[in-house]
């Protein structure tokens, strides 16, 4: 079941992944709030921006999280991300010490959560936290689907008119 907190949150996330996709990234926001609802850290995707195979939106949240805390222990939070985390935001989670992850949409390629992998079912981890996944599900799937479909538009958009190019440059070579 979906807590109205939960809702908020998510929603809140939602907008993140709105700054991401205004970039050109891939629309994936991330908060991270503690037990009373303060913000303590939020991020979006900026890997293709900051040239950063590390920035995506969790990653981001946790680190600004750690320096406004102080400590790379994040206990007692809760942190909120559009979509499934991967295994490398997963490693992040875990060495955070976050009390519980709440995500939107699955990711059936790189999951690290369930979808693809089960990170977190690893018996001999050293931390357990607890994991909501769903959250606004559908909301967050389409806001990715709409935009890897907006980006194969471009895409073909752009292979078309180099077609044209090409053809005229070679037009005028003959």
């Amino acid at each position: 079941m979906q807590s109205e907190w939960d809702l908020k949150w998510m929603n809140y996330a939602l907008q993140l992944a709105d700054k991401a996709e205004q970039l050109g990234e891939i629309p994936v926001g991330a908060v991270l709030v503690d037990e009373q609802g303060n913000i303590l850290g939020e991020g979006w995707n900026l890997s293709i921006s900051q040239n950063d195979p590390t920035a995506h939106a969790e990653i981001v949240a946790l680190r600004q999280a750690g320096q406004r805390l102080q400590n790379y222990r994040l206990l007692n939070t809760t942190l909120y991300v559009t979509l499934e985390p991967c295994t490398m935001c997963a490693g992040a989670i875990l060495h955070s010490r976050i009390k519980r992850l709440v995500f939107g949409a699955s990711d059936y390629k790189t999951g690290a959560v369930g979808s693809r992998f089960h990170f977190f079912d690893e018996y001999k981890m050293n931390h357990y936290l607890e994991i909501t996944g769903g959250v606004l599900q559908q909301q967050c799937s389409e806001k990715l689907s709409h935009f890897f479909q907006k980006r194969r538009e471009q895409k073909k958009i752009e292979k078309r008119n180099k077609a044209e190019i090409d053809l005229v440059e070679n037009k005028k070579g003959e």
